[in-house]
């Protein structure tokens, strides 16, 4: 007998409700949920195989533990025991620094991977962290840092009520959002349009998006922050910058004027290959419509002026007052932020507290560049000439934990890595799957399916373009042998921070009694001064991540206060809503999301302004030959999806694309194998020749490479592809916030002749 149970879908940030068909304890179909507050309805291909993911046959169901130099399947208290030991003696040995741990991108699509984390790099005091985050976005919360005083406040595009959407580096359509979590984006820029509204796509390829929009600017790669520059610079110009009621709240508006006088339309026309007149059109148009809102995402993040193209995205919609107000771009409030507090000056942000080992790149957001991970495992340093002062980092990492992350295929460089980590004294992964990276772990620890596991969006509700908050639990039950991951979280931070075997309940606990207790002493808390075990005794749920939902959603912006605000949010009033709660649409919140010194939003922090120089030498830079881009594919996320066979096949192939111009003077042919170089070494991928890439670029998808052995990856391996990021050497980095460059990179190119 079937059943249906709702369940919130984990496998892009479009966080869709889904319908989910379980006959036992089998998940046979997903359909989208009709009634689900967000999404109504909305569903992708990666949502409708829902199914497939779950029941993935090479998913691994027991722990494995390394014995004999052969991973073989153990028991739950063996690996831990194993954890136990082979972390506490490489920090024993030589410092908690030398434990690193790297976190992927699948952490934050969990309840497991937002909650726990934090917890166990208390308990390690480690500074070794990688995440995904510096090859994807980390300009974004760099530049939002700077400007706001809080790299997490990263204002939204108000997608349904903008007259004029101007999208740079974002290809919606086939990544469903990103840093802008919007269920049914195509719908949503269809209906911009059907309202009379403006899209404008600026992308070197001729992508989904951009056959939608209303104008298609083929800038040349790695160049936006130059034509983001000049159109700031048309603005002040032209005497088009009209802050509005922004005025009050914005500080240095006459020094970026200064700033970016170098940067006229007509000086970056020939390195960014697009006309002066267009650059003039786009500002023109952005300053005359009634609304609008600029919105850049990972091909504007991924080049050597990421954090540059980042926050000139926000200057824009400063300078035409667009941000902070309905269809401009505003700061979403999540259920589980904290309450919001008066406004006034905070503690800023920082960036560079300390560096990594080997290269001295600046820490940012508390991480080291995933880029530099391979060096900090293989490069030993000298006391003498170590970047950092405490001796403690001086270290190389000899430990590493890695929970849901691949950076063998992840990061620049996979072959080093791949050799790196091979020469670690112990490693631990959290992953379901034996793949590129986890095949090098001592012990490896495989969470249940998706649909065993509860869901709410933690992080993704704070960039949502409308307020809401939905929870839905295990939609199945955990099936004997398999352990929350959750528990498995837990467990792994009591065993490698020195407190192996206690009970792993115990985690939650200390988090609720040290939140409450700051929360009591806090004079702006709706709880100060109260009982903390009181509160703790009222708090409701099955387990302890449950509790902690509750303590979040009863101290946050829409709670009840324990009782203060007796509408208010709680688990209980939240399970009674198995859709969601809408909240309503986005609001001005301004300036109480403000964290600067200043307290309000500095316009031209120090080191934007530092950085500058090095933006003016870009106005004379030209690439001699061709140059790579990425590409996402609606099917795929990263190199999740790829041994889901509903999800291969068709347009998610590995192919390498190349304008016809560019065949031609090559002597490529459509299927062909070409022959790739770049700066960290060479790849063989076919060819598929199409014009949907502009002259002098060519695109390779990222996630692929699915070729090395001791992986148990079975659908993948028969089609393996080959891995971008090879391609990169890693030494090519934003210098603010340590991203990996990936696009706009010179490569070489040479058709392979059949012998």
């Amino acid at each position: 007998m079937s059943r249906t149970a709702l369940r919130i879908c984990p496998l892009c940030e479009a966080t869709c409700g889904l319908a989910l068909t379980i006959d036992g304890t089998e998940v046979t179909a997903a359909r989208g949920d009709r009634d689900d507050v967000f999404s109504h309805g909305f569903i992708c291909p990666k949502g409708a195989s829902f199914g497939a993911v779950d029941s993935d046959p090479d998913r691994l169901r027991t722990p494995l533990v390394r014995k004999d130099g052969e991973l073989r399947e153990a028991t739950w208290e063996e690996a831990f025991d194993a954890v136990a030991a082979g972390v506490r003696t490489v920090a024993g040995r030589h410092g908690p620094h030398s434990v690193g741990v790297v976190l992927g991108n699948p952490n934050v699509h969990t309840v497991a991977g937002a909650l726990y984390p934090p917890v166990l790099l208390a308990a390690l005091g480690t500074r070794s962290l990688f995440t995904a985050s510096t090859v994807d976005q980390m300009p974004k919360h760099v530049s939002s840092g700077l400007l706001f005083g809080d790299a997490n406040a990263i204002p939204v595009p108000d997608l349904d009520h903008t007259d004029h959407l101007l999208l740079i580096g974002a290809n919606p359509l086939e990544s469903n959002g990103s840093l802008c979590t919007a269920p049914d984006f195509p719908g949503r820029l269809k209906a911009l349009r059907a309202r009379g509204g403006t899209l404008t796509v600026v992308d070197p390829r001729r992508t989904r998006t951009a056959k939608l929009a209303d104008r298609h600017v083929a800038i040349r790669p790695g160049t936006d922050a130059l034509l983001l520059a000049a159109m700031v610079h048309v603005l002040y110009e032209e005497d088009l910058a009209d802050l509005g009621d922004l005025a009050p709240h914005v500080t240095g508006v006459d020094e970026v004027r200064d700033a970016v006088r170098d940067f006229t339309p007509e000086a970056v026309a020939a390195a960014c290959d697009v006309d002066a007149g267009v650059t003039r059109a786009l500002a023109r148009e952005l300053a005359a419509a009634r609304t609008g809102a600029v919105y850049g995402r990972i091909g504007s993040c991924t080049v050597p002026h990421g954090t540059l193209a980042s926050w000139l995205v926000d200057v824009l919609n400063i300078l035409t007052g667009n941000l902070d107000r309905p269809g401009g771009a505003l700061f979403p409030q999540a259920a589980t932020d904290r309450a919001p507090r008066p406004a006034g000056p905070g503690r800023g942000f920082t960036l560079g507290r300390w560096r990594s080992r080997v290269s001295g790149h600046p820490e940012a957001k508390g991480e080291l560049p995933l880029s530099a991970l391979a060096e900090e495992i293989d490069t030993a340093t000298d006391a003498d000439t170590s970047t950092d002062a405490d001796t403690s980092t001086r270290e190389p990492v000899r430990a590493l934990i890695t929970i849901a992350a691949n950076p063998v295929l992840s990061a620049p460089d996979g072959d080093r890595l791949d050799k790196a980590l091979d020469s670690l004294d112990f490693m631990v992964s959290v992953d379901p799957y034996l793949n590129e990276t986890s095949r090098h772990a001592d012990v490896v620890l495989p969470p249940p399916p998706p649909a065993q596991s509860p869901h709410h969006d933690f992080a993704f509700n704070t960039l949502a373009v409308r307020n809401q908050v939905r929870y839905t639990r295990p939609a199945v039950p955990l099936e004997p042998g398999r352990m929350a991951e959750t528990e498995i979280l837990a467990r792994l931070t009591l065993a490698a921070g020195g407190r192996h075997g206690a009970d792993p309940a115990a985690v939650d606990a200390m988090v609720i009694e040290q939140t409450l207790g700051k929360s009591v002493r806090d004079p702006h808390s709706p709880v100060h001064g109260r009982d903390p075990g009181d509160l703790t005794a009222r708090l409701t749920g099955e387990n302890g991540p449950e509790r902690r939902l509750d303590l979040m959603l009863r101290l946050g912006p829409y709670g009840d206060g324990f009782g203060a605000r007796p509408d208010g949010l709680t688990l209980e009033r939240l399970l009674a809503h198995p859709h969601g709660i809408d909240l309503g649409p986005l609001r001005p919140r301004l300036p109480q999301p403000l964290k600067t010194r200043s307290g309000k939003v500095e316009l031209l922090p120090e080191p934007i302004a530092g950085d500058l120089p090095r933006l003016r030498h870009a106005l004379a830079e030209r690439p001699a030959g061709l140059v790579l881009v990425g590409r996402r594919h609606l099917r795929s996320n990263n190199s999740w999806m790829h041994n889901i066979p509903a999800l291969t096949g068709g347009s998610n192939r590995c192919t390498l694309h190349l304008h016809p111009d560019d065949a031609g003077r090559l002597g490529v042919r459509g299927a062909q194998p070409v022959r790739v170089q770049g700066p960290g070494g060479e790849v063989t991928v076919p060819a598929e020749v199409t014009d949907t890439v502009r002259p002098g670029v060519v695109s390779l998808p990222h996630g692929w490479g699915h070729d090395r052995p001791g992986t148990r990856q079975t659908h993948a391996a028969t089609e393996p592809g080959v891995n971008v990021n090879q391609l990169l050497d890693g030494s090519l980095l934003d210098p603010l916030s340590g991203n990996a460059v990936l696009n706009g990179v010179p490569v070489k190119l040479t058709p392979v002749t059949a012998r």
